[in-house]
């Protein structure tokens, strides 16, 4: 009992969506004495839902979320998991099955009244008992609870994004990291990288091109159904770990963790691409432009986010359709950085 409150009191203190995936998790593993548990999204792609892991936890190691390590892979198709998918179309609160090592598998979709965006999955080698399930169904409910009231709190409600209110949160996080990184830098070892190879955060303001223009011809439903349909491509291109925000209108920003400058260009430029490639109905082809930048535990907010905002100025008048890294700009004497204000000025 006193280890059920323990894990309820941690699930519940947390205010991210991130913490509360290892919590639960962690909770399950423990109370369950389970193989493997792992928190699992459900994420629709043209039509089609297909399954990831998000975070996981094994017996004996410690919880951690998964990355997607391949980037055109959107994961695993639910029809190819026949009964959650069952599970699913019949709206049930869980299936239990029999895995082919002789264990058990079994699935708790977290319904969030008709919408199931997250699922469970307790692997165990012998089956559970009736009280097992009912106290790892009281840590779920619990979970669903909790993510209900985040999800309405920091949750845009046309995109399911993360909303503007949540992102200087986020932003002082990784900053709070940055400046960790870096101290750590000046007190360890001399870097043995190149710059160019060093990890980093990244901030990446995404517009999309004549958004106006879709609303004037086509109305606003399928303006909104663009919108909607872009959260989706930015949710499928971009790592567990990163965060997508809806900033307002038809301005999306990401903040990507951890990872080099040559990855941020493959991830943003893939994303990129999609939307690019993607058939809109009714509407047709539709592009965005981006603009990025690295984060530095040196700059204040406004301006990482106003050095994003320049490279998405010069994308959107020179082409659009485009992927502008800011500090390039610069060093290629494309924009010019003003020592007075730190803003930054087109030739």
């Amino acid at each position: 009992m006193d280890s059920l409150l323990k894990h309820m009191v941690d699930m519940t203190g947390h205010r991210d969506h991130t913490m509360l995936d290892i919590s639960v998790i962690s909770a399950v593993q423990e109370l369950a004495n389970a193989s493997q548990t792992r928190v699992l999204s459900l994420v629709t792609i043209r039509g089609k839902t297909f399954v990831r892991p998000r975070a996981r936890i094994r017996a004996g190691e410690v919880a951690h979320m998964v990355e997607n390590n391949d980037p055109h892979h959107p994961g695993e198709p639910l029809l190819n998991i026949e009964p959650l998918a069952n599970c699913i179309s019949k709206h049930e609160s869980s299936a239990d099955i029999v895995n082919e090592v002789g264990g058990h598998t079994l699935w708790l979709p977290i319904w969030m009244g008709d919408k199931c965006d997250t699922c469970l999955e307790i692997i165990n080698p012998t089956p559970y008992t009736p009280d097992t399930i009912h106290v790892i169904g009281g840590i779920v409910s619990v979970y669903r609870n909790f993510q209900n009231l985040l999800d309405y709190s920091e949750r845009d409600s046309l995109t399911g994004l993360l909303n503007r209110k949540t992102f200087d949160d986020q932003l002082a996080k990784m900053l709070a990291a940055s400046t960790d990184s870096h101290s750590v830098s000046l007190l360890g070892e001399p870097e043995r990288r190149s710059p160019r190879d060093q990890e980093k955060q990244w901030l990446a303001v995404v517009d999309v091109d004549h958004f106006k223009l879709v609303n004037d011809r086509f109305g606003h439903l399928y303006g909104d159904e663009v919108l909607i349909l872009i959260a989706n491509l930015l949710t499928s291109s971009f790592r567990s770990q990163d965060r997508v925000f809806r900033f307002g209108g038809e301005e999306f920003v990401v903040l990507l963790r951890s990872t080099t400058l040559e990855n941020a260009k493959k991830i943003i430029e893939r994303f990129r691409m999609s939307v690019a490639a993607h058939d809109f109905p009714q509407v047709g082809k539709v592009t965005v432009s981006v603009g990025f930048v690295s984060i530095s535990a040196l700059d204040a907010p406004v301006m990482i986010l106003g050095h994003a905002d320049q490279a998405l100025y010069y994308a959107k008048s020179h082409g659009r359709n485009m992927a502008c890294h800011y500090d390039e700009l610069v060093q290629e004497g494309l924009l010019q950085t003003v020592a007075s204000n730190d803003t930054a000025e087109f030739f």
